[in-house]
């Protein structure tokens, strides 16, 4: 339950929907914010075993354990999901049946969905961003537009049960933005 000076997470399960080539700073800050405020994350993935996450696109950083396969995974065991970017993370997670199931099903859903960076790119391909207001890195705006969603260059947009973000210099205000959102669905 909220209070007037903290969000709490606590009871709540976040989703990650990643692999290989996310942004690192994308997955480890929104999952310490959940986590910080009293919120579990599961790694959910294409593969079993570890993903390799990425600075910048192109240099290597460090490896995290998947803890549930997007084949596997059910939007009733979570209360939110969170999209990283990074170009070459949602652009495999777009090719996915499994992934993009599971993002149109958890959108649809209403439960909240946050998505940073080039992580619209799977809202794109799950059709879920027709008539809805998001926005992303630049390079994805075009691929928003043509998919019916609007865009706007802001630091964090709300959109009833999504919440996005331009880039990595966004996450401070992100992740306090997704604390409070997530606090405040129904679980």
């Amino acid at each position: 339950m909220s209070d007037t000076t903290t969000s709490t997470l606590e009871g709540r399960t976040i989703a990650v929907l990643a692999t290989d080539g996310v942004e690192e700073v994308e997955l480890t800050q929104p999952r310490s914010a959940v986590e910080n405020a009293g919120g579990t994350v599961r790694l959910i993935s294409l593969r079993a075993g570890d993903i390799q996450a990425m600075n910048a696109d192109v240099n290597a950083a460090g490896t995290y354990p998947v803890d549930q396969l997007a084949s596997d995974a059910a939007i009733d065991s979570f209360d939110a999901l969170i999209l990283p970017g990074g170009t070459t993370n949602p652009d495999r997670l777009r090719q996915d049946s499994n992934a993009v199931a599971f993002v149109r099903d958890f959108v649809r859903s209403g439960k909240p969905v946050a998505v940073i960076c080039h992580g619209p790119w799977t809202l794109v391909e799950a059709d879920v961003v027709r008539g809805r207001t998001l926005t992303s890195y630049p390079s994805v705006r075009t691929d928003i537009r043509n998919a019916g969603g609007t865009v706007v260059d802001e630091e964090v947009v709300i959109d009833g049960n999504l919440v996005s973000s331009r880039n990595p210099d966004d996450l401070p205000a992100f992740c306090k933005v997704i604390v409070d959102v997530f606090a405040d669905s129904p679980s």
